[in-house]
């Protein structure tokens, strides 16, 4: 049998890898720095789609951690990519933020009300019936619908939020229509991501602390999957799962000396 290539690309997501509750998480300046000195392509992953790139990174910073924009890849940003490719200068009616309408216009697309192509719902901190009473109608009357993640609920200081998956639920439920979902786990945002840092699948790792959403994701996408456990997934939980991630780790900060080499267990 042939000794696997070295890691040469890194995908990492955000919450739960990086930063928790805006506040960085040990280590993560580290491994970004040791990427970077090292010149090896990675990216940052999120299903969050509100806030662009361009803030994603002042967020970042403020928190600690120093990530250029396009060193950010979003649900918002895969999705404006899958549709750009899929119906080039299209249409869509919008339910979202600023992330998700501007790499919607990035691509090409016209935000409208009137007759559009699709549906696109990403994440708000304040989604309107009013909103989504139209994108119903404008789904029973034939636009196609698109969605940035499944996630049911977003992490608030006060608690969770209803978020995409959760009001995607609603509007499938009026009109009988699933959507798409561009965001992890769809192996399709993994696979934008690699060509955006022209990385190979079977070179490259993922660092995720989701089994159902980063993991999953990583395996499909034939990667090399690490999870961490400094965010959602505990210990305990991982034999619940059919699959296994190539290593655990308790954060990112033990996995620096992974960088340049082929190690593909963690603890």
């Amino acid at each position: 049998m042939s000794e696997r290539e070295p890691t040469k690309a890194w995908l990492m997501d955000m919450d739960g890898v990086l930063v928790h509750e805006s506040v960085a998480l040990p280590g993560a300046q580290a491994f970004i720095s040791r990427l970077q000195k090292a010149g090896v392509p990675y990216l940052v992953l999120t299903n969050n789609s509100i806030y662009p790139r361009r803030d994603l990174s002042a967020r970042l910073q403020h928190a600690g951690l120093t990530v250029p924009e396009d060193r950010i890849w979003t649900s918002a940003v895969a999705t404006a990519k899958f549709l750009a490719d899929q119906a080039p200068e299209s249409s869509a009616y919008v339910i979202g933020e600023a992330g998700l309408t501007t790499a919607l216009h990035e691509a090409g697309y016209t935000l409208t009300d009137n007759n559009p192509d699709f549906v696109v719902l990403g994440e708000t901190r304040t989604y309107s019936f009013s909103n989504i009473t139209v994108a119903i109608r404008l789904i029973e009357k034939g636009a196609r619908f698109i969605a940035t993640n499944p996630d049911p609920t977003g992490p608030s200081p006060n608690g969770p939020l209803p978020a995409t998956g959760s009001v995607a639920a609603l509007i499938t439920r009026a009109t009988g229509v699933e959507p798409y979902f561009v965001g992890k786990p769809n192996p399709i945002m993994i696979r934008s991501a690699l060509n955006r840092i022209e990385a190979h699948s079977e070179t490259t790792a993922m660092v995720g602390d989701r089994m159902d959403t980063d993991i999953v994701a990583g395996i499909e996408a034939g990667l090399r999957t690490y999870l961490v456990l400094s965010g959602s997934t505990d210990r305990s939980k991982i034999s619940q799962f059919a699959y296994r991630p190539s290593g655990v780790f308790d954060s990112i900060e033990d996995m620096a000396d992974l960088i340049g080499t082929d190690t593909p267990e963690g603890d």
